[in-house]
């Protein structure tokens, strides 16, 4: 048996050099793309029904504080001690009187306990005894809390309200088992507040809540707070439910028939995530007859047991439809490029190949004895043709020539790899030139627009921590019941300062250009006033305006309100022990032609000094002064130029500054 190795000709080396990237490289960097791809939109989707867990939520204690504040409002008030104090004459009138405000109040009971936490004033006598909410109302502090009501205590205050809790459970694919034929008992959202008289003395407890049960009104208005009208694209649609343990008894999820899924339970990974380890679900999750994009988080009640779930998502199908059709695009489009690509190098590599295999017929030809047999003419401009045509001079020079033919072949050698030496290291030196270049602009634009983007969000997170702190001020003593809320909106303000202070390394901001419409001077300064009201107070700075323009400009407002707000923040900072800041907008005319307004922001300062004024609007100036980015005055007047306008600045006799921005109405371009 021959050893020799299987002859392959280089018409099939270079076909399978040409075509073995194609059908290797790009193939695999399909599936990375497209893996990628799905990976990133699921995390985007999970990320958002996280934020909509949050408004949820948010919503759902809002609702849960308006109870409380009714219940403890009308256990303080003035009324509920008469009427208490008339009861003991006439007990039908204080019942009558209580059922009143429930209704008012929009409450689905309403009780006045007596020492043994029972409602004398009641047919049925319905009793709390052993609430920790009616405990801590004894003791004289009002609580709201989510709790089970048994269906006996339902009864006890409304049958209606027992009717309402009793829930047929319906069979739900993927839920845990459960012998179970309806769920009777009740989720309710209940407050008390102590009633005292006027001596003082405890009179007794205040209660009052609202059952969730088939409360659709509730779920429904939940629904349009989290998912408005457009806010899911692709045809998707918001859900939201409240669960008692693992049952749906208040949803606007649907069933086949069309009705509402109440009474299905949810998946048993679900269940025991949520009301098993305490977690908060957000991932894909089957719901009653579909997949969705789903968020739930456990509802604790009184006693800090997990009692049930609050639930939002938004079906997965539209997403999952719109994914795949991107897929196929991208599926066909790499096919088309491969295509393309496999049929230009078999192009090419037949410009290769076929000068090679005409040169290997002439050596046979050469070999069985033919000494006329020549390359003949190759097109090919270059190494290859070149070689063909140097092949067919040697050939006829061979037998005169032997020995130099050999000497020129060596060198001849030896000056293609020199020219392939050199080739290669002209051509690696470009290619690094070239990346460095690209790095380069890449880094330059992308560092532009985050220093743009950065400094945008210094405006409107100083008027969050202002607003924040000014209502912390306002509420006193009433914002201890929101005070984690509030510390941690302040942690997240100081964490996108940090992030603000990173971006701010970069260059110069990227400009962009929003949306144009008409723009009143007097309107202006009014929003801007208020936007910056917490730093005025803080520096006991006192407002002038003179407003003696009616005219209005074509602007972008928001653009605008930033140069304005961030000229007014100038104006305060240099007045740091108070003093006058003045506004004024007149009419900008030349040659008897109205051209503009001219709006002026004048603060009683130290002035600027001449040589600051020459680089106030260059990039990262900062003038000295303490904590800021030198982006402020030349972003303004990048915005103001924008719109063909100008902004000036004056220091007159170095007392105090003055700053004029002139817009003309229309921009000129």
């Amino acid at each position: 048996m021959s050893d020799k190795p299987r002859r392959q000709s280089i018409r099939q080396r270079l076909l399978v050099l040409a075509l073995l990237p194609l059908g290797v490289v790009l193939p695999l960097l399909l599936i990375i793309l497209t893996q990628w791809g799905s990976a990133y939109l699921d995390r985007l989707l999970v990320a958002k029904v996280g934020a909509d867990l949050g408004i949820a939520n948010g919503y759902y204690e809002r609702v849960s504080a308006g109870i409380g504040t009714a219940v403890e409002g009308l256990a303080g008030s003035t009324r509920l001690a008469g009427q208490v104090h008339a009861a003991t004459s006439d007990p039908a009138a204080l019942h009558h009187w209580l059922d009143t405000e429930r209704r008012r109040l929009k409450l689905d009971f309403l009780h006045l306990l007596d020492a043994d936490d029972c409602a004398p004033a009641y047919a049925g006598k319905p009793c709390f005894a052993g609430w920790p909410v009616i405990n801590r109302a004894r003791s004289g502090q009002a609580q709201t809390d989510n709790d089970i009501f048994t269906p006996g205590l339902l009864a006890a205050i409304e049958p209606a309200l027992a009717r309402r809790a009793h829930t047929p459970l319906l069979p739900t694919q993927n839920a845990a088992p459960d012998p179970r034929v309806a769920e009777d008992r009740g989720l309710v959202v209940h407050s008390a507040a102590p009633v005292y008289a006027h001596d003082g003395q405890l009179l007794g407890v205040l209660a009052g809540g609202v059952l969730l049960n088939g409360n659709l009104e509730f779920v429904d208005r939940l629904n349009e707070i989290v998912y408005p009208d457009g806010e899911l694209m692709l045809g998707s649609v918001g859900t939201a439910t409240l669960f008692l343990g693992d049952v749906r008894i208040a949803t606007n999820v649907r069933l086949f028939e069309g009705g509402r899924a109440i009474g299905t339970r949810v998946s048993q990974a679900v269940r025991d995530a949520v009301l098993g380890a305490g977690e908060t679900w957000l991932d894909r999750a089957f719901v009653v007859q579909d997949w969705y994009y789903s968020g739930y988080r456990p509802l604790i009640d009184s006693r800090g047991e997990r009692i049930g779930m609050l639930y939002v998502g938004f079906l997965e199908t539209p997403f999952a439809e719109a994914r795949n059709s991107a897929l196929s695009g991208i599926v066909a489009l790499f096919a088309l490029t491969m295509l393309l690509v496999a049929v230009f190098g078999v192009l090419w590599a037949r410009q290769v190949f076929h000068p090679i295999e005409r040169m290997h017929a002439t050596m046979n030809a050469i070999q069985n004895g033919d000494g006329t047999a020549r390359v003949g003419p190759v097109p090919n401009v270059d190494e290859v043709g070149d070689l063909a045509r140097h092949f067919d001079r040697l050939l006829e020079s061979q037998q005169a020539q032997a020995l130099a033919l050999q000497r020129w072949g060596e060198a001849l050698d030896g000056k293609v790899a020199q020219r392939t030496a050199e080739l290669q290291e002209a051509l690696a030196t470009l290619r690094s030139t070239q990346g460095k270049l690209i790095t380069q602009e890449k880094m330059a634009a992308i560092g532009q627009l985050t220093a743009g983007v950065a400094h945008e969000i210094n405006n409107p997170i100083a008027v969050i921590q202002g607003n924040l702190e000014m209502a912390r001020e306002v509420l006193g003593e009433q914002a201890k019941p929101v005070e984690p809320e509030f510390r941690l909106i302040l942690d997240q303000v100081h964490r996108i300062r940090l992030i603000v202070t990173k971006l701010l390394q970069f260059a110069r901001p990227q400009e962009y250009v929003g949306y144009l419409e008409p723009v009143g001077a007097q309107q202006l300064i009014h929003d801007c006033l208020l936007l910056v009201g917490h730093l005025l107070r803080k520096g006991n700075i006192a407002i002038e305006q003179q407003i003696d323009s009616a005219r209005l400009v074509t602007c972008n407002k928001n653009e605008l309100q930033q140069v304005v707000i961030n000229l007014l923040a100038n104006a305060i900072q240099a007045m740091p022990d108070g003093g006058t800041l003045r506004l004024a907008v007149e009419d900008w005319d030349e040659a008897d032609m109205p051209i503009g307004l001219r709006l002026s922001v004048t603060d009683s300062g130290p002035g600027i000094p001449e040589a600051d004024r020459e680089h106030l609007f260059e990039p990262f100036y900062t003038a000295h002064k303490p904590g800021g980015h030198g982006l402020g005055l030349w972003v303004s007047k990048s915005l103001v130029e924008r719109y063909d306008g100008r902004i000036t600045v004056d220091s007159p006799d170095g007392s105090g500054a003055v700053f004029t921005v002139w817009l003309r109405c229309e921009p000129l371009g």
